[in-house]
């Protein structure tokens, strides 16, 4: 088969895909693509990596060059990603000689010849944190984030070994900080099963706002998978912890990792933080409490492209209305004196530093550390992180 007749099946695969992906737009994408690939076991691997790749190059675009038909936009995507691409030799031939051009004048090129418009990438720029540089942040876009994983104390050095025995490459960025190359699957490594944790790059600086000390209470209020328990207790094992969540199959996700890393001393309790606490937890107060709050999750969009286009301004503000009064609510249960840990995946100021400023304007905290996250600078995602102490 030439490369001009593959090239024309894979965007007809594209095109069903993307057809039956808009009948489920809920379902996360890496999670469609596993189903949609059991549904067509004729495609080998070759045509699935293919495949795959094309799609999330595609959502990539956001709201670019829409009323481009889709080999083009297929083709534009390519364009920005690759240093090589048959499909623009193809579809663009005249723009595949300068296909090896940097980011910045590959884009100003498509500017000034095609009807693509940086901007419209992503078109809430308007709601971005002040301290995000829009033009970085857009073009961060279009690299998939790497993969980082946290290395527990004591098996760091193992950890190393492991992956300098199997061959897989990775960047130091601090004593327990790797990142690797995104896909790298390390499931395959045997023995070191609990002995690191996948968790981004950002996501580990937000334990730098923790300072917790042995003995303290703590309570992880939307403790999802424990990602940011597993790193409070990595940092200060002697302190005594709860962990909530609305989703009990999450806590059972939670349940198993830390299990797997060796941790049996916490408490568990299922919580809406929308509703009243004290009908669950009294009046129990904490020496600590992380929120990593319920939020539109725009720091992680270059990793899940597809929201990109399908997101609605109004969802903002719904979020920080829920980050609002949930962040009220924990306060209620935090010691005079002492941390609300306020994070959030989010690049929007209305969940970020508009959130902080109104519970400071409540009277209830006082903002002693503020901290924007500037994943797109490292190939990891952009996240916010507050200490705010309780008067």
């Amino acid at each position: 088969m030439n490369f001009e007749r593959r090239i024309s099946q894979q965007i007809r695969t594209v095109e069903r895909l993307l057809h039956e992906y808009q009948q489920q737009p809920t379902v996360p994408l890496a999670r469609f693509l596993t189903g949609f690939y059991k549904r067509n076991r004729q495609m080998g691997g070759n045509d699935r990596r293919t495949v795959s790749r094309l799609v999330y190059r595609y959502f990539r675009l956001g709201n670019a060059a829409k009323q481009a038909d889709l080999s083009t936009r297929l083709a534009l995507a390519a364009f920005l990603c690759n240093e090589d691409s048959t499909l623009v030799q193809v579809v663009l031939p005249e723009l595949y000689p300068e296909i090896g051009l940097p980011m910045d004048e590959k884009i100003a090129l498509l500017e000034r010849q095609t009807d693509f418009r940086s901007e419209d990438v992503f078109p809430f720029q308007a709601h971005l944190s002040d301290p995000i540089d829009r033009h970085q942040f857009v073009k961060s876009l279009w690299t998939q984030p790497d993969l980082f994983i946290r290395l527990r104390r004591r098996y760091a050095d193992e950890v190393q070994e492991a992956l300098q025995d199997a061959g897989i490459s990775y960047e130091q960025l601090d004593t327990f900080t790797l990142a690797l190359p995104n896909g790298v699957s390390l499931d395959r490594l045997g023995g070191i099963a609990g002995k690191y944790a996948v968790q981004d790059y950002s996501s580990q600086q937000t334990g730098a706002c923790f300072e917790a000390s042995a003995g303290e209470s703590w309570w992880d209020a939307s403790a999802g998978a424990g990602g940011k328990s597993l790193l409070l207790l990595d940092r200060q094992p002697g302190v005594n912890l709860l962990v909530s969540d609305i989703r009990p199959s999450i806590l059972r996700n939670l349940d198993e990792r830390f299990d797997e890393a060796g941790i049996r001393k916490y408490r568990q309790k299922i919580l809406d933080l929308t509703k009243d606490t004290t009908a669950i937890l009294g009046d129990e107060q904490f020496d600590g409490i992380i929120l990593d709050a319920p939020c539109t999750g725009s720091g992680t969009w270059g990793r899940t492209p597809e929201m990109i286009s399908s997101f609605e301004k109004g969802t903002i503000s719904h979020f920080a209305a829920i980050q609002r009064k949930i962040a009220t609510q924990v306060i209620t249960h935090l010691k005079p004196g002492k941390p609300l840990i306020y994070i959030t995946c989010s690049v929007f100021a209305e969940e970020n530093e508009q959130v902080v400023a109104h519970l400071q304007a409540t009277g209830l905290v006082d903002a002693e550390r503020v901290a924007l996250l500037h994943g797109y600078r490292h190939r990891a995602d952009t996240m916010f992180a507050a200490r705010l102490i309780k008067r």
